[in-house]
């Protein structure tokens, strides 16, 4: 197919000889020729890219791309995790210093209020000693002076002790430190069962954010620096303690049967905040209102009665006996008002009445908006807050579900209504088609395992007046 042809040229010279070999190559040209390559018909103008396969070994695997994606997200989301946990560890780490902090001062502002009340009661009765001695030798002895502005000096002091004294109200301000003692150790609690019980599905951040939410409320609610942040001790109104985040109703969606809610317990639950709204809370503010006046009163009088007694003390020895009485007089007194006072803890009482107050507005607050929670639970938490059974829970709903049937019979009574008879549900517990045994309807508590067990409820006692009026 190829055909070589070569010559070779001998070439002499004088110093050498060389041999040079001339070659060519020839190779014939191929035909040209076209092939074609049928047209596969698309109907589908979108083109879809497969992920790639790699065969090992004569079996093929099949190499997911977003399954490296997946765990990224997943390594993402056990990060979050843990740093939500890290960060209510630090929050649980903060309340926890807190309880001791406010255990603490507690114990030293009970002490400031024994002390100053003691060191005011003395100086007070000493100045008033002073100034009945310097009433009694006043005629014609000079070194009575010395007595006389002894006792003015004391009860000016004293004037300035007790005035400082109602400022602060130590008492109350060792109930507050108290009480801030009590609920930092439910929030305690609180976190750390949110920790127990999420440690597998985790910690979301919104459990963060609502627990440092309720420190921030307590710290609002009861402070420790007395100067600048301290709580108004006597306010113009009274108003209950504050100590909780606002919180908004949460969707009704979570009201099924499956988190143990109903119809007869929501309606249970709307008659008892009925009940703390009418009775409980209304009652804790009128007491809250008299603890207070009461103590804006003997707050003034203390004060005002030593700086009498410390005025007419340096009239003593001027020609008239009236100012040693009316500066003895008023000093004893205020002896007495300072201990009725400090030694009677009003402030203290005014307090309580106060964070009792809280306590209602927060049960309230709580059955309107928690449905997070079981609803056969939460029925045992506030029977337990109430300091009731849960039958006599149910009464107590029921007992207020009648009295407003009899104030709106009475009103259709006063719009012409021929009411003849007023008829409750059930005489007595029976058994009940949609609940069976578990819910007591009954006027009469009956017990189910020996029904010849039968007592009266509350509620019967309440019917059989309602029908004699």
């Amino acid at each position: 197919m190829a055909s070589l042809q070569a010559s070779r040229l001998m070439l002499t010279t004088s110093c050498s000889s060389c041999t040079r070999t001339r070659s060519a190559v020839s190779i014939p040209k191929l035909r040209k020729f076209n092939v074609a390559i049928p047209q596969i018909p698309i109907k589908n103008r979108n083109f879809r890219v497969e992920e790639p396969s790699f065969r090992l070994d004569g079996f093929a695997e099949d190499f997911d791309l977003s399954l490296l994606e997946k765990q990224r997200q997943k390594k993402r989301g056990c990060d979050d995790q843990v740093l939500q946990r890290s960060r209510l560890m630090a929050v649980l780490e903060e309340v926890i210093d807190r309880v001791e902090m406010h255990k603490n001062i507690g114990e030293q502002r009970n002490n400031w209020n024994s002390l100053l009340l003691d060191s005011v009661n003395m100086i007070t009765l000493t100045a008033a000693l002073m100034a009945g001695i310097a009433s009694m030798n006043a005629s014609g002895v000079d070194s009575v002076s010395a007595v006389n502005i002894a006792s003015t000096v004391l009860l000016a002091s004293a004037t300035g002790l007790a005035a400082l004294m109602n400022k602060i109200q130590p008492s109350q301000l060792v109930e507050e430190q108290r009480n801030a003692t009590r609920l930092f150790k439910q929030l305690r609690n609180r976190i750390e069962m949110v920790l127990r019980e999420k440690s597998e599905d985790g910690i979301s951040e919104a459990d963060v954010k609502e627990a440092i939410k309720r420190v921030l409320c307590l710290d609002k609610a009861y402070p420790l620096p007395l100067v600048g942040t301290m709580l108004e001790k006597f306010p113009q109104e009274f108003k209950p303690a504050t100590w909780w985040p606002e919180t908004k109703p949460e969707s009704t969606h979570s009201r099924t049967e499956a988190n143990g809610w109903n119809s007869e317990l929501e309606m249970e639950m709307r008659e008892v905040v009925e009940v703390i709204k009418s009775r409980d809370a209304e009652e804790y503010e009128k007491l809250g209102n008299v603890a207070l006046k009461l103590n804006r009163v003997l707050a003034i009088s203390g004060p005002v009665l030593t700086g009498i007694a410390a005025v007419s003390s340096g009239f003593i020895g001027h020609g008239s006996g009236l100012a040693g009485v009316v500066a003895t007089t008023c000093a004893s007194l205020a002896a007495v008002m300072n201990t009725l006072e400090h030694g009677g803890q009003v402030g203290m009482v005014f307090e309580m009445y106060r964070n009792s107050a809280g306590f209602f507005s927060l049960l309230e607050d709580t059955i309107k908006t928690e449905r997070r929670e079981n609803g056969q639970v939460f029925e045992t938490k506030v029977a337990l807050k109430l300091g009731r059974s849960l039958s006599e829970l149910r009464d107590l709903a029921r007992r207020s579900s009648l009295s407003r049937l009899q104030g709106s019979a009475i009103d259709e009574c006063g719009y012409g209504c021929n009411i003849a008879g007023y008829f409750p549900w059930s005489s007595m517990d029976n058994y009940e088609f949609s609940s069976g045994y578990t819910i007591r309807f009954g006027l009469n508590w009956v017990n189910f395992t020996n029904p010849a067990d039968r007592r009266e409820k509350d509620s019967a006692k309440w019917y059989c007046t309602f029908n004699t009026n």
